[in-house]
């Protein structure tokens, strides 16, 4: 079987994370991306879930920008857990 150089270009720190992760597991990135292709070209389908955390959402970044403007507004009572189980 022929070999061809594939050039795939990506963050310098992912690159970084994803060569301790393949070590970990024994293998190489080179490695890594040919599981990856064959299981795709296999499936004909990408052999993993893509979605979006909702914790991103833009419905929850607003409620998030919300309750920092309120704490920063002085709207929010803070208290200690000690405060608080004294108030029971």
């Amino acid at each position: 079987m022929s070999m061809k150089l594939v050039n795939i270009r990506m963050d310098e720190d992912l690159k970084k994370e994803m060569e301790i992760v393949c070590n970990d597991l024994g293998i190489n990135i080179t490695t890594a991306f040919t599981i990856f292709a064959k299981k795709l070209t296999r499936e004909k389908r990408i052999p993993f879930s893509v979605s979006i955390d909702p914790f991103y959402s833009n419905e929850n970044i607003k409620a998030l920008e919300n309750s920092i403007n309120e704490v920063k507004d002085g709207k929010v009572i803070m208290k200690t857990i000690e405060e608080l189980e004294a108030m029971e």
